[in-house]
């Protein structure tokens, strides 16, 4: 019992020590803090970061996935009906512009060509030997005029019985590869209104690269403009291409359909149908001041920035141009070699002591 009583002595001591310990240093900090307010107070700096404003030239970077295109792509199709006859053409094939692809069964209509221009031959005969009998007074006006209106009607004939005879031979307008064909010997075919399809025909020997940009960028391209273009198919390969048209119109996303061209190089061919990335490389002028984002206090519509002078942290209002990156360009507000706060500004006020960490 007598252990346990001088251990109960013992905590009952030391809590009565460490109350009195406790309660000196209430007391003491309640008469510092009454002698600093009797004498003003203690004034406090905040520790912070800083940069010079200066003019600079800065790159505005970004990159945009697109679709590589054809710089042509034509689907044929049938102006004539019957049944095809000859194929001049594979897939894979190599056509110059005016190459005959498919020829269908022309029988009839050479027959109604040949018909259409010895009407038309002469039907011109005929006016011409009635022009000169009408100088001479020698066949009325009525006559003069059936002999013309023949003559436009036979020349009618010829034009579409020509046009028809030559339909029956389908050629390609462009040059370019045949990357489909949907008939063979012995398929029949239709013309319009349902036309059949007989092939598909790309010129890749220039292609371009269809990306769709937001509005916050758009206005930063023009067209002409210079990018590189890669592939993940030939990773260390660059493509030079140019800005070749930029929509004025968005679509529901709010972004712009813009076209790059490039050439298809012999040592890295590409196809279309393939991905392709554009990087983007924008130069921001050198005539405003650039700071980081982090040291605007407040909305860029509204935008504030410390600078600091004799240690004094002074709110300033500036207004802020494009945003470049991670940076800003200040229009006006701040003076290029003034000292702006980066980082601590958050619980700063105007006019407040500071301690500058770097410069």
């Amino acid at each position: 019992m007598t252990k346990y009583r001088i251990i109960s002595i013992s905590i009952v001591v030391l809590g009565v020590s460490l109350g009195f310990i406790m309660n000196n240093q209430s007391s003491e900090n309640n008469s510092s803090q009454s002698s600093s307010a009797k004498t003003g107070g203690i004034a406090t700096s905040y520790s912070v970061s800083v940069v010079t404003a200066s003019k600079q030239t800065v790159t505005d970077n970004f990159s945009l996935t697109g679709t590589i295109a054809a710089n042509n792509d034509v689907t044929i199709i049938s102006e004539t009906q019957g049944r095809v006859v000859k194929v001049h053409a594979q897939v894979g094939d190599f056509k110059q512009a005016g190459s005959v692809l498919v020829e269908v069964d022309a029988e009839l209509k050479e027959a109604n060509f040949k018909t259409a221009s010895m009407t038309f031959e002469k039907a011109k005969k005929d006016l011409e030997r009635f022009e000169s009998l009408y100088k001479d007074n020698s066949v009325s006006e009525s006559q003069i005029e059936q002999a013309r209106w023949s003559f436009q009607n036979a020349e009618a004939q010829y034009i579409v019985a020509k046009r028809q005879l030559k339909d029956t031979k389908i050629t390609t307008p462009i040059s370019g590869i045949i990357t489909a064909r949907n008939v063979d010997i012995g398929s029949m075919v239709q013309g319009a209104p349902q036309s059949t399809v007989i092939a598909n025909v790309v010129d890749i020997s220039k292609l371009k690269v269809k990306i769709s940009v937001a509005e916050k960028d758009v206005f930063k391209l023009k067209v002409g403009d210079n990018v590189i273009v890669t592939t993940d198919i030939y990773p260390d390969a660059e493509f030079d291409g140019r800005i070749s048209t930029i929509s004025a119109k968005g679509d529901e996303a709010h972004t712009y359909p813009v076209e790059v061209r490039i050439d298809n190089s012999a040592k890295y061919p590409l196809k279309a149908g393939m991905f392709g990335r554009v990087e983007f490389t924008l130069k921001s002028g050198n005539n405003n001041i650039i700071v980081p984002r982090e040291a605007v206090v407040g909305s860029l519509k509204n935008a504030k920035v410390y600078i600091v002078r004799n240690d004094v942290a002074q709110l300033r209002a500036v207004k802020v141009g494009r945003e470049i990156g991670t940076n800003v360009e200040l229009i006006s507000g701040i003076k290029e070699g003034e000292v702006v706060i980066v980082n601590g500004q958050n619980n700063l006020k105007d006019n407040a002591s500071v301690v500058v960490r770097n410069k």
